[in-house]
């Protein structure tokens, strides 16, 4: 009996591992084909003949990105958004969550401020209105504005709430005893055994912002202003459609070269890289973090 229960587990573990298999490369495959394709020389591309490895290796994509001041200023666009936005959100998300993970008894406004911090979690004021208070307050092709829309994200507001009512009462009452102050109990007791989940939430923001493509489509008008994302989005013309409606070819040309698959294959493959490198730095703290702050207990 007992061994035939250690076969059935072997043969669940083996069927799991085979599912994880399957869907890593099915998430994994299409990136090593940009990253072929970014390797590849111009005709093999425009044959679509490339795979899995570079047909006809060349880098010359790569050199065409190093005289492309326009990906350069984009790229350095979003670095200074993500620096900003990530200081901004992790200072906001400690300094709301921790008077929130308080009972009602020691903050007594508690449950009025949840019920709108979920109210807003659930519903927002829309595009049009967010457009028009964000015009009159000047920021349009600002950086502010890939920053300030989303300055308090609300999920992980709740996420780091939930992991400071988990840190253990004894800890703040010893501060208390000590003549700690509340902000040297945020910041000497629970910000340092937090790391886990705050870094989670940093990992939240540096993706999120890195990534974002639409805020700058909407609230930049021009070019010069596109973070990194918005810029690459925007080589993406359907050709076909310029034709038929009648384009001239001095014009289809420009906008060919600019449709250049393995240049933009390049150009994606170099924006993805500061996320390669800043995630096995976090990646230990992410499951830790989500599993502790999404239970309370």
């Amino acid at each position: 009996m007992i061994q035939g229960n250690s076969l059935s587990t072997k043969m669940g573990k083996f069927i799991i591992y085979l599912i994880v298999i399957f869907l890593g490369l099915i998430c994994l495959l299409p990136l090593w084909n940009i990253v072929a394709i970014s390797f590849s020389s111009g005709a093999a591309v425009a044959a679509n003949i490339v795979g899995l490895t570079p047909v006809n290796f060349s880098t010359g994509a790569y050199e065409m990105i190093m005289e492309d001041a326009q990906f350069w200023r984009s790229f350095f666009i979003s670095v200074q958004r993500v620096v900003l936005a990530l200081v901004i959100n992790l200072t906001l998300i400690v300094l709301m969550a921790y008077p929130l993970s308080k009972t009602k008894r020691e903050f007594k406004s508690r449950n009025i401020y949840m019920n709108i911090i979920v109210f807003a979690m659930l519903f927002s004021g829309g595009l049009i209105p967010t457009y028009i208070i964000i015009r009159n307050l000047n920021l349009l092709d600002t950086i502010w504005v890939l920053v300030l829309p989303g300055a308090v994200p609300i999920f992980s507001v709740i996420l780091i709430m939930n992991f400071f009512v988990g840190v253990p009462k004894s800890l703040e009452e010893a501060a208390i005893i000590d003549g700690a102050s509340p902000l040297q109990i945020l910041t000497k007791v629970y910000i340092p055994v937090s790391l886990p989940a705050l870094a989670t939430v940093a990992l939240f923001s540096i993706v999120g912002n890195w990534n974002d493509f639409m805020t700058g489509l909407i609230y930049m008008s021009q070019v010069s202003n596109y973070p990194i994302m918005t810029y690459i989005q925007s080589l993406t013309i359907d050709i076909s459609e310029l034709v038929r409606s009648g384009t001239n070819s001095d014009a289809l040309q420009n906008i060919a070269e600019v449709q250049n698959r393995n240049l933009n294959a390049a150009k994606i493959v170099v924006s993805t890289i500061p996320l390669l490198l800043i995630y096995p730095f976090l990646q230990k703290y992410f499951v830790t973090g989500i599993v502790v702050g999404s239970v309370k207990e």
